[in-house]
């Protein structure tokens, strides 16, 4: 499917990226002695780290339906990126604000500032790939959708292209913390601003994670599709001569782009029952050609 190339795709670019990144940064931590700096090594080791996560989660939730999945392993993908969420939180958060409460108590000279200029430049520039990467694509599924992209990233079945747009956002915005307070520390002496930016940085992380907590936690526990998918769902089945009405539809999320519909129709009860198998089983056919339908399952109703 070119929707699942391009997050894969979104993902590996990400996971370079940041790979990269985290090696640069360290090294400017060692040679700078900036607290900042380290917050955002530790930040970007996280990020490679989840990037990974995402990866196993992507390749793992492609496997074949067998019995004891009749649904398949969509939902692989939500407990991966949950964990990376939470790896975000632990790895990049918490481990960020420590470091610049201890930074705060326990100030360090400052040691050569340009390496970890150009080091914050250059890692900026190699976000910035990562950030575009995945902002093409949620732009590209949002307007294929109809939606703006925000909207989209709040009601998307797949997380993994909004948690590379997250944590590459949250980078950027931590890099330019981490740079003015490099900046700021060298032109004052003072290493209050590498504690503060530390603990700017984690609190950033928190945030992110939060939100990805929270999206993968609503999908994992079978959430609903949009409610204009939803009616679409129900003007398809509705516009079917035989349908009195449609008391009841349900279409859940079991996997990234993959619904399970369940839908009751009301019928015309003293109508031939041949006839009605027929129109059943057409109207799951259709039901089963739209996008994101993986499942449909229809009941007819007195």
């Amino acid at each position: 499917m070119a929707e699942t190339g391009g997050t894969t795709r979104t993902v590996l670019v990400a996971t370079a990226a940041n790979g990269l990144i985290a090696v640069a940064k360290g090294v400017a931590a060692v040679l700078t002695g900036s607290a900042a700096l380290l917050a955002e090594t530790l930040h970007s080791v996280a990020d490679t780290a989840n990037e990974v996560l995402l990866f196993v989660g992507l390749r793992r939730s492609e496997r074949r339906v067998d019995p004891e999945h009749p649904f398949g392993w969509g939902q692989e993908r939500y407990f991966w990126s949950l964990l990376a969420a939470v790896g975000i939180f632990v790895v990049g958060g918490v481990a960020s604000v420590y470091e610049g409460v201890r930074a705060l108590r326990e100030p360090e000279p400052l040691g050569s500032v340009w390496p970890g200029v150009a080091v914050l430049v250059l890692s900026a520039a190699l976000e910035g790939w990562s950030w575009r990467t995945a902002r093409r694509e949620l732009s590209g599924d949002a307007a294929r959708r109809r939606m703006s992209r925000r909207r989209f990233m709040q009601v998307s079945s797949d997380p993994a292209a909004t948690t590379v747009y997250l944590e590459d956002s949250a980078a950027l915005v931590g890099i330019a913390l981490a740079l003015s307070a490099l900046l700021l520390h060298a032109a004052t002496g003072d290493a209050v601003w590498d504690g503060l930016a530390s603990i700017l940085i984690g609190l950033l992380l928190v945030a992110v994670a939060f939100v990805l907590v929270r999206r993968n936690q609503a999908l994992l526990v079978d959430t609903s599709a949009p409610q204009p998918l939803v009616d679409d769902l129900r003007r398809v089945v509705g516009a079917h001569g035989w349908v009195r009405e449609v008391p009841a539809l349900s279409a859940v999320w079991i996997g990234p782009r993959r619904l399970l519909v369940v839908v009751d129709v009301r019928v015309d009860p003293e109508g031939p029952a041949a006839g009605l198998v027929q129109d059943v089983a057409r109207l799951r056919e259709e039901l089963l050609h739209r996008p994101y339908v993986a499942r449909a399952e229809v009941t007819p109703v007195p």
